[in-house]
C-alpha cells in the first residue's frame, strides 16, 4: 500500500526514477532502523534468550526506537509505504483484548498482565517492522539473502557454543562462568528453549542454501554448518526438539517433492536423507562417552521418569483447560497463569508451575473465548497465506528462504503443544519475524 502526497510531480521523480526501483533514495533513518533491527534479533539469543527483565525490557525500548526511526524515514522520503499483511488484524485485536484486561482490571495478576502486555506490544512491533524492513522495494531480495546468511551464521555460532560448553564443562554452566540448576544449553537456561530457537533457524538456513545465494563459500561447508546445528539439537536431550526437527525435515521433503523447481528436483529428497544421516553420524561421535552419552541418548529412552514428566504435562494441560472453563469470557488475564493456577491443581506436586507447557491451553485460559477465536483466526491466516504462496515464492531466486521460515514457524507451533517457547522473549520475537517472512508475497 502506498500513501503519497497529492503532488505527483514532487514525489514520483524522486521515488520512481527507474522501473526496477534502483533510483529510489533510501532514507538514512530506515537504513539505521534495518541495521538496528537485525542487530537486535540476532543479538537477543546471546542474552540468555532475553528472559531476564533487563533483557526483555531492552527489547521493548529498542522496539519503540525502531518504530520511531522507521516513521522518521517515511516522513523524510515523503511517502508512507506499507507492506500490508492481514495477520496484523488478529494481532491488533489480541493487543486490544490484553489492554482491556489490564486497564479494566479483569486479571488475576495485574503486574503480570502489564508485563505480558508490554511483551505483546514488543512482538507486534517486530512483526510489523519485519514486513517493512526485510523486503526490497525493487523485489531483488538482497536484504532477504543477507538475512538468510546471517541466520545460518547464528545457528552455527549458537551450536558451536553449546557443543563446546558440553564438551568442556558439561551441563549447568553458561559461558563457562554462570551456573544454573535448570539444565541450560548454549546461552539458554533450558535446552527446550534452545531447541525452540534452532527449530526456526535450521529451516531458514536450509532455505538459504537451496536458494543458491552463496557463491563464495562452497556449499559443502554450508551443509556442514547445518549438520553441526542439527547435532546440537540431538545432543541437547530435548525430546520435543528432536521430534520437531524430524517433523520439519519431513515437511521440507514434502515441499521439495511437491513444488520442486529446477536445481532442486535432482537432490531434494536425497538432501533430507543426507542431513539425517550426517547429523546421526556427528551425534554418535559427540556422544562417545561419559555424561554426554547419557544426556544425548536420553532422547530415545522411555523410562519411568520420562513417563512421569509427560504425565505431569498432560494433567497440567487438563487443569489449565478446566481453569479456562471457569473464566470463559475474558480469561484470567494474559501472563497471570502462575498466580491463578495453584487452586486448580488436581495432583499433588512439589513443582512450581510458571507455565502450562502448552501454549495453546495456557493462551485459552488467559484470554478466554475471545482469545481462542483470535488464535484460530491467526492460525488459519498463517497457514493460508504461507502454504498458498509457496509456488509464487519459488519463482524468485531467494524464494526458498521464506519457505524455510514457513517450515520453522510451523515447527515451533508443533513444539508449543508440549512447551512454552512463546513465553521466551527471544523465541517469540523470532517466531513473529519468521511468520512475517513466510506470509509476505514474493513481490510488491
Amino acid at each position: 500500500m502506498t500513501f503519497s502526497t497529492p503532488s505527483r510531480s514532487s514525489v514520483l521523480p524522486r521515488e520512481s526514477a527507474s522501473p526496477n526501483g534502483r533510483g529510489r533514495r533510501r532514507s538514512p533513518f530506515q537504513v539505521v532502523a534495518r541495521v538496528l533491527f537485525l542487530a537486535t534479533i540476532f543479538g537477543a539469543p546471546w542474552a540468555f534468550g532475553a528472559v531476564q527483565p533487563w533483557a526483555w525490557g531492552a527489547l521493548t525500548i529498542i522496539a519503540l526506537l525502531l518504530l520511531v526511526l522507521w516513521a522518521a524515514g517515511c516522513a523524510q522520503r515523503g511517502v508512507l509505504r506499507l507492506n500490508w499483511s492481514t495477520l496484523y488484524l488478529p494481532f491488533l485485536a489480541l493487543l486490544v483484548l490484553a489492554a482491556i484486561q489490564f486497564f479494566g482490571h479483569f486479571t488475576s495478576d495485574h503486574l503480570a498482565t502489564r508485563e505480558a502486555l508490554l511483551k505483546l506490544f514488543t512482538n507486534g512491533v517486530f512483526f510489523f517492522l519485519a514486513g517493512q524492513l526485510l523486503f526490497n522495494e525493487s523485489g531483488s531480495g538482497r536484504t532477504m539473502k543477507r538475512w538468510g546468511l546471517l541466520v545460518l551464521l547464528l545457528a552455527f555460532g549458537l551450536s558451536v557454543l553449546a557443543l563446546a560448553q558440553v564438551m568442556t564443562t558439561g551441563h549447568g554452566i553458561i559461558y563457562w562462568s554462570i551456573r544454573t540448576p535448570f539444565g541450560p544449553f548454549g546461552p539458554y537456561v533450558s535446552a527446550n528453549d534452545y531447541c525452540g530457537l534452532l527449530e526456526m533457524l535450521i529451516p531458514v538456513s536450509v532455505g538459504y542454501i537451496l536458494s543458491g545465494s552463496s557463491h563464495r563459500v562452497p556449499r559443502v561447508l554450508l551443509w556442514m554448518a547445518v549438520g553441526v546445528a542439527l547435532t546440537s539439537v540431538a545432543i541437547s536431550g530435548s525430546r520435543g526438539g528432536a521430534a520437531v526437527i524430524l517433523i520439519e525435515l519431513l515437511l521440507f521433503g514434502f515441499i521439495i517433492f511437491r513444488f520442486r523447481s529446477r536445481g532442486t528436483a535432482q537432490f531434494g529428497l536425497s538432501l533430507i536423507l543426507g542431513l539425517l544421516i550426517a547429523s546421526a553420524v556427528i551425534f554418535a561421535w559427540m556422544a562417545g562417552g561419559g555424561g554426554r552419552a547419557d544426556r544425548a541418548l536420553s532422547i530415545f529412552q522411555t523410562d519411568k521418569s520420562v513417563q512421569v514428566k509427560m504425565g505431569d504435562r498432560l494433567w497440567v494441560a487438563k487443569d489449565t483447560l478446566k481453569m479456562a472453563l471457569h473464566h470463559p469470557w475474558l480469561g484470567i488475564g494474559v501472563g497471570a497463569f502462575e498466580t491463578a493456577f495453584p487452586p486448580y491443581m488436581t495432583h499433588v506436586s512439589d513443582l512450581h508451575w510458571t507455565h502450562a507447557h502448552d501454549d495453546f491451553a495456557e493462551g485459552l485460559a488467559e484470554t478466554g473465548v475471545g482469545g481462542g477465536v483470535l488464535l484460530l483466526w491467526g492460525l488459519a491466516l498463517f497457514f493460508s497465506l504461507g502454504f498458498s504462496r509457496i509456488r509464487e515464492r519459488l519463482r524468485v531466486d531467494w524464494g526458498w528462504i521464506p519457505v524455510g521460515a514457513l517450515v520453522g514457524a510451523t515447527g515451533l507451533l508443533c513444539h508449543s503443544l508440549v512447551d512454552f517457547n512463546m513465553r521466551v522473549s527471544t523465541n517469540a520475537a523470532w517466531f513473529v519475524v519468521c511468520v512475517a517472512v513466510a506470509t509476505q508475497p514474493a513481490s510488491w
